[in-house]
C-alpha cells in the first residue's frame, strides 16, 4: 500500500491519520433461488441476495473483494469468515507505534486495526466524537 493512501484521509479532512483504507459490505440482488431459499433472503434488505465484502482505498480502488456469501450473513460474520483481520495483523502492523486501520461501519465492531464510528445518537456524543464519526462518514460515503 503507498504511504500517500495513508495520509489521504486525513488530508481531505478525515480525523484518522492511520487510516489507509474503508471495509464495507455489499448486497446484490438475486432471483428467488428453488433450493435453500432462506439462506439468501436478507431481512434487513428484504430481498434475496448474495453478499460481497469489499476493502478499497481512499481513491475507489477495490484492492479486496471477498464472496459471495448468502444474503442472510451479517457484515461481521463474513468478516471473521474471510480472515481479513489475520491478513491485516501482517501487513499492517508496523510496530507498537505505528498500526494503520481500516474504516467500517459500526456493524463491524471496534478492533485495533478496524475502527468504527462511535456510537450513539449524535445529541448524546461528545462534540469531538461527533466531529469524527461526520469526518470519516462524508470520505467512507465517497468511496461508496
Amino acid at each position: 500500500m503507498g504511504t500517500w493512501r495513508i495520509f489521504a484521509i486525513h488530508a481531505k479532512g478525515g480525523a484518522m491519520q492511520n487510516c489507509w483504507g474503508f471495509i464495507d459490505g455489499t448486497a446484490r440482488q438475486i432471483c428467488r433461488p428453488s433450493v435453500e431459499e432462506e439462506n439468501y433472503y436478507s431481512g434487513h434488505k428484504r430481498f434475496h441476495c448474495l453478499k460481497y465484502q469489499s476493502v478499497l482505498y481512499p481513491d475507489g480502488i477495490i484492492v479486496g473483494l471477498k464472496g459471495a456469501f448468502p444474503g442472510r450473513r451479517h457484515d461481521a460474520g463474513i468478516f471473521r469468515e474471510s480472515g481479513l483481520y489475520n491478513q491485516l495483523e501482517h501487513v499492517a502492523n508496523f510496530g507498537p507505534d505505528e498500526k494503520f486501520s481500516l474504516y467500517g461501519d459500526q456493524a463491524y465492531g471496534l478492533m485495533d486495526l478496524l475502527i468504527t464510528p462511535y456510537q450513539g445518537r449524535p445529541a448524546d456524543l461528545q462534540p469531538y466524537q461527533q466531529q469524527f464519526n461526520q469526518s470519516m462518514k462524508r470520505l467512507r460515503v465517497s468511496v461508496e
